[in-house]
């Protein structure tokens, strides 16, 4: 029975065709190579715009119709309310409690919006928010 006998593993040669024959045409070489990495990732980064894009516009456009549905909902529910109560306290009743009831809800809602940019306002210009935290700048509570 013979055995066969493996080639000994030798070392490869580089190949002088393959390579680079001097630093400059590696340089070269590296250059180009990211030229091409850098294309590359701006074709991907437009892809991903794109798709965003894409996807902005369908969430704008949802944001758009559940506000319209929202207001014809809000509108639906005042004129029902308004026929509901005019039998109960005349129409003239109706619409001004169901009137005040709004106006109050709106200086509600102002109140919490003027807050809120109160907060924003204070907290883009640095300035402490005595709402939040009794602390003033050195760290301590106010009044000591």
């Amino acid at each position: 029975m013979t055995q066969a006998t493996e080639p000994e593993a030798q070392p490869r040669q580089p190949d002088t065709q393959d390579a680079p024959a001097s630093l400059a045409d590696r340089i070269r070489a590296i250059i180009s190579h990211g030229e091409e990495v850098f294309s590359a990732e701006i074709a991907l980064q437009k892809a991903r715009a794109g798709i965003l894009a894409s996807r902005g516009k369908r969430v704008a456009i949802g944001l758009v119709l559940g506000a319209v549905f929202g207001a014809l909902l809000a509108i639906a529910l005042v004129v029902g309310l308004l026929l509901a109560l005019a039998p109960l306290i005349t129409p003239w009743g109706a619409l001004g409690v169901v009137g005040l009831a709004l106006a109050l809800m709106a200086a509600l809602s102002l109140l919490v919006a003027r807050h809120a940019f109160n907060e924003a306002r204070d907290l883009l210009l640095g300035q402490r928010n005595a709402t939040k935290d009794n602390l003033d700048t050195t760290g301590k509570e106010a009044g000591q």
